[in-house]
């Protein structure tokens, strides 16, 4: 529900905003929350706290207590760099897209961002609390936490275009170039964020206290426990750290080619789809899992987890990245083109979206694979790879813009996508039998990516067929959508056939 409402969020920006200077500027100022949120909670601090947290309910020891500890550290840490990165925004969108500089983005994303910037707070703490929910078997208030985010700004962005709080904007006359009408769109927009954030939190924190635990900020302390959750967090932050410099990348690539940056937001959430609906819940749970069935001894248990988690990922990862693959023109024109966001935007975008869809199933593995390295509580693996995968995707991302333009940044990603999920697997060894697929996965894995391919060709046939009614209005949605429902159902019967899965395993999957 969070991605499709993630869309329509995308589409009403896409129609009121389109790609241009205010869009860019959104979508700078918006990420910068987010890349810290990433660095400092759901990529360090909840790697960290998780394991320790899901091991001491295992063996009652005193949660609670530890939890309440953790909140309270990381909400100071985040209110000093929330004052911090206000007064210092200018620089902090320079190292985000240099290409804005001395340009009507610059201003516009500084005054964004120091709206936008104290998101990470709340954010990062309603993380924390998902940890908590997730790590005691509590997967859905974490999962429905999204839902407020894209409530909140598509109800801002409908209200902008109704002409909702006129006197909301930055200062026009500070942005010459810039419509007023996009400006207040875009100010609006950006309020909704942190209107957003606040309603995220507390819904996470009151899921937390009816679950038992009830977590009230205190000063933080420097307690034994802390001490080690701070060692673990270290090289997982610098691990955050490596990954976010990879999007930086990948973003100061495109801030030197017009409209860039929104081509590739735009693309970015479409593989997003995928990704967040499988991948990362399937991160989410198997963590706190493999954590306890190695606290318990339990090897065997431990292969079987991680064999279905990356079966189940596989064989809806796959299929979806042949489409994004196949059909990337289709699929952006019917979500996207209309209003401000025209032709050539969509062509821009449908290119970066095959390039990403190329690199899903390595995108989908990493959250599979590294819950083996974080439920023992070793992070500084994971981040020796993370430094291999940054190089490659600088050195790609770099050189290929010289030749092909703002792609150059998508090639990078996906290069250093495969890259570390390579290393990923070479890693394992030594590790035991709970870090290896069983029999079953490596039998099926081939059988899923024929399946996949043989869909995909009935994709392009369909392409074929349906394409002049791709083009007129009203029935290219009616044509899309055939499209795509077709190819799940040769995809499910392909599978069924060649034994590539059965349709009751994907049923008690998701009842787990």
């Amino acid at each position: 529900m969070s991605r499709v409402l993630g869309f329509a969020r995308d589409i009403l920006i896409a129609a009121y905003i389109g790609a241009g200077p205010v869009a860019e500027a959104f979508l700078v100022a918006f990420s910068l929350p987010n890349m810290f949120r990433r660095f400092f909670a759901e990529g360090a601090f909840n790697t960290a706290f998780v394991p320790l947290f899901s091991k001491k309910l295992e063996a009652g020891e005193d949660a609670h207590d530890f939890a309440r500890d953790a909140f309270s550290g990381l909400a100071a840490i985040l209110v000093v760099l929330t004052v911090l990165a206000i007064v210092f925004m200018p620089a902090l969108v320079l190292a985000m897209a240099a290409g804005f500089a001395g340009d009507v983005r610059f201003a516009l994303a500084v005054d964004f961002g120091r709206i936008a910037f104290a998101y990470i707070l709340f954010i990062s703490l309603a993380a924390l609390l998902s940890g908590v929910l997730n790590a005691s078997g509590r997967f859905a208030a974490a999962a429905a936490a999204p839902l407020l985010l894209n409530v909140v700004l598509i109800v801002a962005l409908v209200a902008a275009e109704r002409g909702a709080f006129p006197n909301v904007a930055v200062d026009v006359g500070t942005v010459e170039g810039a419509e007023g009408l996009l400006v207040r769109h875009g100010t609006l927009l950006t309020w909704g964020v942190l209107v957003a954030g606040i309603l995220q939190v507390g819904l996470v924190w009151i899921a937390a206290a009816r679950a038992g635990f009830r977590l009230v900020p205190r000063l933080p302390r420097l307690t034994p426990d802390m001490k080690r959750l701070a060692i673990i967090a270290g090289p997982a932050m610098l691990a955050g750290g490596v990954v976010q410099i990879n999007l930086l990348v990948g973003r100061q690539v495109g801030s030197f080619f017009e409209g860039a940056i929104a081509w590739l937001s735009f693309a970015d959430r479409l593989y997003q789809l995928p990704l967040g609906v499988v991948g990362i819940a399937v991160g989410v749970v198997l963590l706190p899992d493999l954590a306890r069935r190695l606290r318990a001894g339990d090897a065997t248990g431990g292969r079987d987890a991680l064999s279905r988690a990356g079966e189940i990922s596989m064989a809806l990862t796959i299929p979806a990245a042949v489409a994004l693959v196949v059909i990337p023109v289709p699929i952006v024109s019917v979500l996207f083109e209309r209003g401000a966001f025209g032709a050539d935007d969509t062509a821009a975008t449908a290119l970066a979206l095959a390039v990403y869809g190329a690199g899903l199933p390595a995108f989908v593995l990493q959250k599979v694979l590294q819950p083996l390295y974080f439920a023992r509580e070793d992070t500084r693996t994971p981040f020796r790879y993370a430094l291999v995968a940054m190089v490659v995707n600088a050195v790609a991302a770099v050189g290929f813009a010289w030749l092909l333009g703002f792609i150059g940044a998508a090639l990078g990603t996906t290069l250093a996508a495969w890259t570390m999920v390579w290393l990923l697997l070479r890693g394992r060894r030594g590790m035991g039998e709970e870090a290896t697929f069983d029999d079953r996965f490596r039998r099926r894995i081939g059988r899923i990516v024929l399946a996949s391919l043989l869909m995909g060709a009935g994709l392009w046939i369909g392409v074929l067929v349906w394409g002049p009614l791709l083009g007129l209005p009203g029935w290219r949605y009616v044509a899309l959508a055939i499209l795509i429902f077709g190819a799940i159902l040769v995809y499910g019967l392909l599978g069924q056939l060649l034994g590539a899965f059965r349709l009751g395993e994907f049923r008690r999957a998701l009842k787990r």
